[in-house]
């Protein structure tokens, strides 16, 4: 089983938007991207990755750089690398957890400089009464 330590090394972020003026409709752009799969030992692998959220307009960027440390059984690890250099994508958990990981920050760094979260919120449907069925009856006495 793979163990995944991911760690953010560098932020950059701005709000180019004037805090005085409201946030008009915006669209999210984001992009995460894995720079390489790098062996560390026998059974550590180095995973660089970049995450770019982009705003459109341009009300602010955010960037984060960092790597995940993924641990495993020596034949694992080496069939992560043999799939890399073959051109295969990695394993899901591997960028599952980055991304997992580089979100959660990425939203706490859009709270700090007052701009939508860069991830969709959940939305509320509309409450309606249940329909009632045909063969449904209601008695009262």
């Amino acid at each position: 089983m793979l163990k995944i330590n991911v760690v953010i090394t560098n932020i950059s972020a701005e709000r180019f938007w004037d805090l005085k003026k409201s946030i008009p409709p915006i669209q999210i752009g984001t992009n995460i991207n894995i720079i390489s799969i790098e062996k560390e030992s026998q059974n550590t692998l180095r995973v660089p990755f970049v995450l770019s959220i982009n705003y459109n307009p341009s009300i602010s960027q955010i960037n984060l750089k960092g790597s995940a440390y993924v641990e495993g059984e020596a034949k694992e690890i080496e069939k992560i690398l043999k799939d890399h250099n073959q051109k295969k994508p990695p394993p899901p958990i591997i960028v599952q957890s980055i991304s997992n990981f580089a979100f959660i920050e990425s939203v706490l760094i859009s709270r700090i400089l007052k701009v939508p979260p860069p991830i969709p919120l959940p939305k509320i449907p509309n409450a309606k009464a249940p329909a009632r069925k045909h063969a449904e009856r209601e008695y009262t006495t």
